[in-house]
């Protein structure tokens, strides 16, 4: 079973699939796989480079395989740019990094330079959890372990020992969950997204909202995201923006990366009230820091929204193409505004084929958001149109200014 809409994908897979299949037909059938013995893993390579919201939904899976196999030692090979997500991460070892060319823009011998020094260690387990086959041919295949592991929804298959089972569409998180499963772990407990930031990392947060004037309570807004299909529209955002601030009486912070900022300052320049504006200013893990300081992050489809789910802090999520069932932010108190287009099961999310040219998210209107940015809260924001009130956000008593 194929996990790929895009067409010619697809039958590009196909294709590649049915040649390699063809090819590493004798290896198939001469290869003995045997079972997994957790006491035969004593180190363990996690393979995914893209993307940095893909990264973060992989990281649950990462405590209870520590669990499992207590005595192995844990490396997760991801691109430079997810590193920093990995940092600090008490379940992990060692982070390798390197920029798939498949995926960014690199050079070849960069390529080969990562294979020759992998192939010089012998990894017990190798476990490729994207499903895509590429990154099995290339990053899988050519290492000496034990054993493969990994879906075969985006082909490749074939290359791998132990083929993960994938009965059905389910978020991503559960996704990655069940190849832990699937080796034996036991996920049932108190999930631990891994990301931890120092008391010295916190205190440079804090020192930047200090410097920047931001109050103690605030909403993050990120209008950005990699894909321009996946984004609401700088001129809805700035309608968001001032409901925010005029009827809830919260600051409003608004994100972005670098390559975001004229976006961010067309936001700004449309709305009537003057936010506070962090974009292009901070690094992935002072992001995460500001975020885990906010009372709210409201965003589209983009890993600045995962990053919030994963610290805990109450989203709102502005889905248009992209599935909200696999993608969503993970967790019970987070929120999904979007409406029932039916060509986004379909949609690749890189080129709309509706005739109503972005129907899914030029349907959503502000009023739509506001109305459940209102029911996300700490506490109710009825509230706020009667005076202030004392409210608790993660344990920290915060107060809201009356409007």
């Amino acid at each position: 079973m194929y996990k790929i809409v895009n067409r010619r994908k697809l039958w590009a897979t196909r294709m590649a699939d049915g040649l390699g299949r063809l090819l590493f037909l004798p290896r198939r059938l001469f290869r003995k796989n045997e079972p997994i013995d957790p006491g035969r893993v004593q180190s363990i390579l996690v393979v995914r480079t893209a993307y940095l919201g893909d990264v973060v939904m992989t990281l649950p899976m990462l405590r209870p395989l520590r669990q499992r196999f207590h005595d192995a030692t844990l490396s997760f090979l991801t691109s430079p740019g997810a590193r920093p997500l990995l940092e600090n991460n008490p379940y992990v070892d060692e982070i390798i990094t390197y920029a798939p060319f498949w995926f960014y823009p690199s050079k070849l011998r960069d390529y080969w330079a990562l294979i020759r020094r992998l192939r010089k260690r012998r990894f017990d387990l190798v476990i490729e959890v994207r499903g895509d086959i590429r990154e099995i041919l290339a990053l899988v295949a050519p290492l000496r372990a034990r054993y493969k592991v990994g879906y075969d929804v985006g082909g490749g298959g074939y290359l791998l020992t132990h083929v993960v089972p994938y009965p059905e569409l389910k978020h991503k998180v559960e996704y990655h969950l069940d190849i832990a499963r699937y080796l034996g772990c036991d996920v049932d407990g108190e999930m631990d997204w891994g990301i931890r930031l120092t008391e010295g990392e916190r205190e440079r947060v804090r020192g930047i909202l200090r410097e920047t004037g931001i109050p103690r309570s605030f909403v993050c807004v990120h209008p950005g995201g990699r894909l321009p299909l996946k984004r609401w529209g700088g001129e809805n955002f700035s309608r968001l923006c001032d409901r925010i601030t005029q009827d809830l009486g919260l600051a409003v912070v608004l994100l972005g990366s670098p390559d975001e900022r004229s976006l961010v300052a067309q936001i700004s320049a449309g709305m009537r009230t003057r936010p506070f504006c962090l974009a292009g200013q901070l690094s992935l893990r002072e992001l995460a820091g500001v975020l885990s300081e906010a009372a709210l992050f409201v965003g589209n489809d983009s890993a600045p929204m995962h990053i919030a789910a994963a610290i805990r802090t109450p989203t709102v999520a502005i889905f248009g193409p992209s599935k909200s069932v696999e993608t969503r932010p993970y967790g019970d108190t987070h929120q999904v505004v979007e409406k029932p287009v039916t060509c986004r099961s379909e949609c690749d999310e890189s080129h709309c084929r509706n005739r109503e040219h972005h129907a899914c998210l030029k349907s959503i209107t502000p009023d739509d958001v506001v109305r459940v940015v209102e029911t996300s809260m700490p506490c109710s924001a009825t509230w706020l149109k009667k005076g202030s009130r004392l409210c608790h956000s993660r344990g920290s008593p915060w107060t809201v200014r009356p409007t």
